[in-house]
């Protein structure tokens, strides 16, 4: 089935893609984000999320793992190697490993069914916040030159990661919670304040996903760079003095 534009209103709206092959669902959240006044397209299966992603280059994605045809990891792999775009996945399992492969393969952030209306706009509208402030920073030059911590540097301007001589690629909400961690090295940080500061969010309803993005940078950094203080949160701690 292809995809299908479901309304629009208002003066350039934010254009969002949902990818569900659950009908009801797909609807619900349709209806519930063009209330907010947000352009919404639907696919159904993966292949035509891919291309309405393609046609429609939306400023968010929000994707099921689990479609017909290739699923929403699959998806989510070729709709960044054609252009960044911001993707929350869902999931029908509340299983870790799930969350990292998305998290792997591009996506920004995850929620897992059921979920509330509210919740998923909240965290829609955070991701298009740190989206919008990234490419501000981008633009102005932010950060001056890199910052090096240790082996490990972080271009903020142009928004790149080294560990040693190897360049790192890090998806959006990832370089965040990593330049975050860095602006106070080997200070412990709480899971609620990285939610605050990076994903804007105010309460403390997404400490799983804290986790889950710190576990995706040990895997592409190194477990050695962040520290877990237990039942607190977390810390940068670079390889040699900075």
């Amino acid at each position: 089935m292809g995809a299908a534009a479901v309304g629009a209103t208002g003066p350039a709206p934010v254009r969002v893609l949902v990818v569900e092959d659950e009908h009801a669902i797909a609807t619900e959240i349709a209806r519930r984000l063009e209330a907010e006044g947000w352009r919404v397209t639907v696919a159904s299966d993966g292949l035509s999320g891919v291309a309405a992603n393609r046609a429609e280059r939306p400023d968010a994605v929000v994707l099921d793992v689990m479609l017909p045809g290739i699923d929403g990891l699959e998806a989510c792999r070729r709709m960044q190697a054609e252009r960044p775009v911001p993707v929350l996945m869902l999931t029908a399992r509340d299983d870790e490993t799930d969350m990292l492969v998305g998290l792997g393969v591009g996506a920004d952030d995850y929620m897992t069914k059921p979920f509330s209306m509210r919740e998923l706009v909240a965290r829609l509208k955070a991701l298009l916040r740190r989206v919008e402030r990234s490419h501000h920073a981008a633009g102005a030059g932010h950060g001056g030159p890199p910052a090096e911590l240790g082996d490990l540097v972080i271009d903020h301007a142009q928004r790149r990661v080294r560990r040693g001589v190897d360049e790192v690629h890090l998806t959006p909400t990832e370089f965040d919670l990593l330049a975050c961690l860095a602006e106070r090295p080997r200070t412990v940080l709480t899971r609620e304040q990285l939610l605050e500061q990076v994903w804007d969010w105010a309460d403390a309803s997404g400490t799983r996903t804290v986790d889950s993005h710190v576990k995706a940078l040990r895997r592409k950094l190194g477990s050695d760079l962040i520290r877990t203080v237990h039942g607190v949160g977390y810390a940068l701690e670079p390889t040699r003095p900075v």
